[in-house]
């Protein structure tokens, strides 16, 4: 499947569907937070995204997912819910940490998924926090390129 994906720069004619995947991913991996939180950011967000560089994950011309990043923090890896655990968003984090030389990200202490993936390609827990905004707990996670895990 991998080898089907192409990775693109984001052209402004992708930012609807960008959006939409935006919005179902977080309703799907934050059941934790009001979904009304997302729903209230969705045109802040529409608005401020394409100042990130992004990258699109396309399959059959068909945009299944994407990364945005603003000066080197990921601000977030987001796949269609049909097509995750195919191995797209290893493919645009790899995208990501060929082009800088340290990530950093926040994460959600209970989107297990999201926390067990970045663990698994080499990002660290560098520190605990509270999101004062929805008093949940999250980790600030760095990746550098030179590091190695023990």
């Amino acid at each position: 499947m991998q080898e089907n994906i192409v990775i693109r720069n984001f052209k402004e004619e992708d930012l609807n569907i960008i959006m939409e995947i935006w919005l179902s991913s977080n309703l799907e991996a934050h059941s934790f937070i009001d979904e009304k939180y997302w729903k209230e950011n969705f045109q802040y967000v529409k608005k401020i995204l394409p100042k990130a560089n992004i990258k699109v994950a396309m399959l059959d011309n068909k945009i299944v997912g994407f990364i945005g990043i603003v000066n080197s923090y990921i601000a977030g890896i987001f796949i269609s819910k049909k097509f995750r655990n195919l191995g797209i968003g290893k493919l645009l984090l790899q995208e990501a940490k060929e082009n800088y030389k340290r990530l950093s990200l926040d994460v959600y202490r209970k989107n297990e998924r999201a926390y067990k993936f970045y663990l698994d390609n080499g990002f660290i827990v560098k520190e605990e926090k509270i999101d004062k905004v929805n008093n949940e707990i999250e980790y600030f996670m760095v990746y550098e390129k030179n590091h190695r895990r023990h």
